[in-house]
């Protein structure tokens, strides 16, 4: 199996009730040395483009809508030719982010994405924002969560239209039944497992 996962973090600003923070997000590149899937699109779309390198872009799937992880992704689909996949009960805060554009397809839980030899499936996460969703790729032992589960716990939930008791059935409802030694690939910050956020939120 020649696919892999490559991480690009890319610097900018989030915002959030009219306030402006610094931060960094993770975007992931899944694929080989011909093709790539992209997951997310935060701030800037020029270090995504350089890191995908002239490969093909099968997808741009982003895992919610808050303007930190969909900021580039029209950029980015003017740049690849790739359609954007976004969950359509996110569509409000896609709307403040992307005014007059659209997202090309529609995500749903069982979307199915096929990169390199691998496959990736939707899982609908919400409670960070109600289209939330993670990427569960079985045969590289992975699942990309968003902002939906981190490092220590589920992601935050101080947020317009984001809820706590949400989040965590989410969590434990469809990434807690993913095997333990499954690698977690945030939206921010490093990498964890599906057997060490047992333990953190178990």
């Amino acid at each position: 199996m020649t696919a892999r996962v490559e991480r690009v973090v890319v610097p900018g600003v989030f915002s959030l009730d009219g306030q402006d923070f610094d931060v960094e997000n993770n975007v992931w590149l899944v694929g080989d040395d011909d093709e790539v899937l992209v997951v997310d699109a935060p701030h800037d779309a020029a270090p995504i483009v350089e890191a995908i390198g002239g490969r093909s872009v099968t997808g741009i799937v982003l895992t919610h809508g808050h303007n930190d992880h969909i900021t580039a992704a029209v950029a980015l689909r003017e740049a690849t030719g790739a359609p954007i996949w976004f969950h359509p009960m996110d569509r409000m805060l896609w709307d403040v982010v992307h005014p007059g554009s659209e997202p090309d397809r529609d995500l749903a839980a069982g979307a199915r994405f096929q990169v390199a030899g691998v496959e990736l499936l939707t899982l609908h996460t919400p409670g960070h924002s109600p289209g939330s969703v993670c990427l569960h790729a079985p045969d590289l032992t992975t699942v990309f969560t968003g902002d939906t589960l981190f490092h220590g716990g589920p992601g935050a939930t101080g947020r317009s239209y984001s809820d706590r008791p949400t989040i965590e059935h989410s969590i434990r409802s469809e990434l807690f039944a993913l095997h333990g030694d499954t690698v977690v690939k945030t939206g921010h910050g490093d990498d964890t497992t599906i057997a060490a956020e047992l333990r953190n939120l178990g």
